[in-house]
């Protein structure tokens, strides 16, 4: 199926709702509706929805401080994924991280979603270690990409942005 029509916009708190609904049938620990408000309000943040055909079908947020953007979310609806909009969030994730002046990114990952593993490698997240007891039922592998202000890293995500275009 080809990816038509997508709006990647900021979120806004009118998208809370639908957020924590897509979060609810994605996460086996979602985060509680609230969360959504309160980062929303926060500085150093940046949050980001994907829509299709009028239907919210993902999103991802950022927190960036000291020069590090911490990916702290991204999700795409069950039968959205495999399509790109994964790929399209990070792309904008790591657009607003370089804005913001970042020059890493990190992020938590459990090791058994493989096709999220999969995506950050794509974007040149490497792990770097466990973070014990992250889930309730499972460590997370901590993951970073570094120097992604360097000559690399944005050919890197040049030859990505090029293969969805």
């Amino acid at each position: 199926m080809v990816v038509t029509s997508l709006a990647l916009r900021p979120m806004t708190p009118a998208d809370v709702g639908a957020v924590h609904t897509l979060e609810v049938a994605t996460f086996t620990a979602p985060w509680p509706r609230a969360f959504f408000d309160e980062e929303l309000a926060a500085d150093n943040r940046t949050y980001l929805v994907v829509e299709e055909g009028g239907d919210l079908v993902g999103y991802g947020g950022i927190l960036v401080i000291d020069g590090d953007a911490h990916v702290m979310t991204v999700a795409v609806a069950a039968d959205r994924r495999t399509r790109g909009i994964g790929t399209r969030i990070m792309l904008a994730l790591v657009d607003a991280a370089l804005e913001a002046g970042a020059r890493h990114l990190t992020l938590e990952v459990r090791p058994s979603n493989r096709p999220a593993r999969r995506l950050y490698h794509r974007f040149g997240f490497e792990p770097v270690g466990l973070r014990p007891r992250y889930y309730p039922d499972e460590d997370a592998l901590v993951m970073w990409a570094l120097d992604i202000t360097e000559r690399a890293y944005r050919d890197r995500i040049a030859a990505i942005r090029e293969a969805v275009a």
